[in-house]
């Protein structure tokens, strides 16, 4: 297997960090080769074959009944999570911090803030995204001069940083700001090669971290850069590594044991030739994939729209422009469209609509929620009755 090319001491000493950032981690192999592993044929199915939501489907009463809704500051930004802590980004009330790592508790709608400060010793260092788990907290710094970044994490208890973080990885402008995202007391993330620098063609690597360990282990690797984020459902890792390179450009959307570390592909599904997924989640038994531009070729999963079904199909599809992953339960998927959502129910072959918050801004509201859940959280910026501009962001919880 090949190792990436890429330095993770060097750096340090251009973000002016080195006795700031507690333990580094190394890195021990064990890495998860796609081209190594039995890749199903590419599924091409017909545009007439899947089943549409909206010609197919009756319309019916919304099913997901509204728990709990607050209200944040303007400016804070939800990101996905399944536990009962959902990570923040919020802007902080000056130019330093720019931006702050917060965490919303849902069985109090409490806004905890949870990195004031970045760790990065100098005026262009940014916290650029923050994840976490009900265990850990994880955030990238990064130099917005430079472009160099640093990812750390921490034990997170009770809305707050447990201990001293721990520095997962760093990387310069060769290298996208990683994916990432937090599950139990573990942290995954990508290093992709960033497009158009010099490290365009190495391959991309998954890694995987858990609280208290002394290393990393790599799980994943793909010849080119995956095409999603990886995601957590469930028990699940999703992640959409390049396959059968020696074929051409394809991506294998797959879901990968947690349980395992990632040794164990519990399903796929490979898209046509040069066909990239926008969002991909697995829900229940079935995919759920999200395509945002239109192909040439590809038939079904040529056409923008999301679309739902096992690996081997059938598939329900929803002609939409898709702008969000999507979450569910079971038979149900919400999905984001314009500043809504569809609530398709493909055992009922229903549809409804969850309408977004009142007065929300024209993009609506974006899901907190990604894959397999029994709840449903969003978020939206919201417009003052009095003065007509944004004043405070929603937050609503829906049951499943």
């Amino acid at each position: 297997m090949r190792w990436p090319s890429i330095s993770r001491r060097g750096l340090f000493k251009g973000l002016g960090i080195a006795a700031a950032t507690g333990a580094t981690i190394g890195v021990l192999p064990g890495c998860t080769n796609p081209e190594q592993q039995q890749v199903p044929e590419p599924m091409v199915v017909e545009s007439d074959r899947a089943i549409n939501v909206l010609e197919e489907y009756e319309e019916a009463e919304l099913s997901l009944s509204e728990r709990e809704t607050w209200k944040v500051p303007l400016g804070s930004v939800l990101h996905e999570s399944a536990g009962t802590w959902i990570p923040v980004t919020q802007a902080g009330s000056s130019a330093a911090p720019m931006v702050k790592g917060c965490a919303i508790n849902l069985s109090d709608g409490k806004l905890h803030e949870v990195v004031s400060n970045v760790r990065g010793d100098s005026h262009t260092v940014v916290i650029y995204d923050v994840r976490c788990s009900d265990e850990v907290y994880a955030w990238v710094e990064l130099d917005m001069l430079t472009h160099a970044w640093v990812l750390y994490a921490a034990r997170f208890n009770n809305g707050a940083i447990d201990g001293t973080p721990t520095t997962l990885w760093e990387g310069g402008e060769d290298y996208d700001p990683p994916g990432f995202a937090c599950a139990g007391n573990a942290v995954l993330w990508q290093v992709l090669p960033a497009l158009g620098k010099s490290k365009t063609s190495e391959h991309s690597f998954c890694y995987l971290w858990k609280m208290g360990d002394a290393n990393a282990q790599s799980v994943v690797e793909s010849p080119g850069r995956f095409a999603i984020a990886p995601s957590i459902s469930g028990d699940l890792v999703i992640l959409a590594p390049r396959v059968r390179a020696d074929e051409g450009v394809y991506y294998g959307v797959t879901a990968y044991s947690l349980g395992d570390n990632l040794a164990t592909v519990v399903d796929q599904l490979v898209l046509p030739q040069t066909v990239k997924p926008f969002y991909a989640t697995r829900i229940g038994d079935r995919f759920v994939v999200s395509i945002e531009a239109s192909y040439s070729s590809g038939g079904m999963f040529g056409t923008m729209g999301t679309y739902i079904g096992p690996s081997a199909g059938p598939f329900v599809s929803l002609a939409r422009e898709p702008s969000a992953n999507v979450a569910g339960k079971d038979d149900v998927f919400v999905i984001k469209s314009r500043t809504s959502y569809f609530v398709v129910d493909v055992k009922k072959s229903t549809y409804s609509i969850l309408t977004a918050a009142n007065r929300c801004v024209d993009y609506g509201e974006y899901p907190a929620r990604v894959g397999q859940s029994s709840d449903f959280v969003t978020f939206a910026t919201v417009k003052s009755e009095a003065s007509g501009y944004p004043d405070s962001v929603t937050v609503r919880s829906f049951a499943l």
